[in-house]
């Protein structure tokens, strides 16, 4: 059965979810965060999927603004910043994160190329819906789903079922995209031929499952589609 479907996570897979830490440490008045940004970012990001897991696991769910916002003020503190300017300018600039350089070019070629198109993210709908106008990629997705309509986060299934509950495909008619390792792994284990943007040269996760592809950016999505 061929492919017919093109999903990709948000953050970190279209979009830089470094892009807020790194603009607003180049504004005025960003010197204190300048000297910490790339730490911070990374704290913040990983926080931010940790605390998703943990909601998830432990059924206290939460959307992903608040789980944002639970990161930041990790990171902040992690990073001796104690500036609510700073945390409110990092949250605006979090739902106008910079879309990957090729992502918009590789969504209109698989639109032409007739493939349907969505996101399917950890994201609330707000959020989403900001930085996909913020990138200038909403004409190029045939839908944007939130695991909000699952009320829980990925990895868990009821989250990979919105995609076959949305278009009424199979798995099997699905390349799932992600950045991250695990979310990859975890969508081969739902049933999704997956592939893995590994933009940080990373080991693969130890999971049951593993992508089936493995990309060092998105540009390489048409011709993979075409040879499946």
């Amino acid at each position: 059965m061929p492919i017919t479907t093109c999903v990709f996570d948000a953050y970190g897979t279209l979009f830089d979810v470094n892009a807020a830490a790194r603009a607003a440490a180049a504004e005025p008045g960003g010197e204190a965060l300048a000297a910490v940004w790339p730490r911070l970012a990374e704290d913040w990001r990983r926080k931010q999927l940790e605390y998703s897991w943990l909601r998830a696991i432990t059924g206290a769910h939460a959307d992903f603004r608040k789980v944002t916002e639970e990161g930041l003020d990790w990171a902040m503190e992690a990073a001796g910043l104690n500036d609510a300017a700073l945390r409110d300018r990092l949250m605006a600039l979090y739902d106008e994160l910079e879309a990957y350089p090729e992502a918009p070019a590789m969504l209109a070629a698989l639109k032409a190329r007739g493939y349907a198109t969505a996101i399917l993210s950890n994201g609330a709908p707000g959020m989403l819906a900001s930085a996909v106008a913020s990138a200038g990629i909403g004409d190029r997705l045939d839908a944007v789903l939130s695991v909000e309509a699952a009320g829980v986060f990925k990895p868990a299934s009821a989250v990979y079922d919105l995609v076959g509950r949305h278009f009424g495909c199979a798995p099997r008619q699905v390349l799932f995209v992600s950045s991250n390792g695990w979310d990859a792994g975890c969508a081969t284990g739902y049933g999704f031929t997956t592939a893995w943007v590994n933009r940080a040269k990373a080991p693969v996760d130890r999971l049951p499952w593993r992508p089936a592809h493995v990309l060092a950016d998105l540009s390489a999505i048409p011709a993979l589609l075409e040879s499946l």
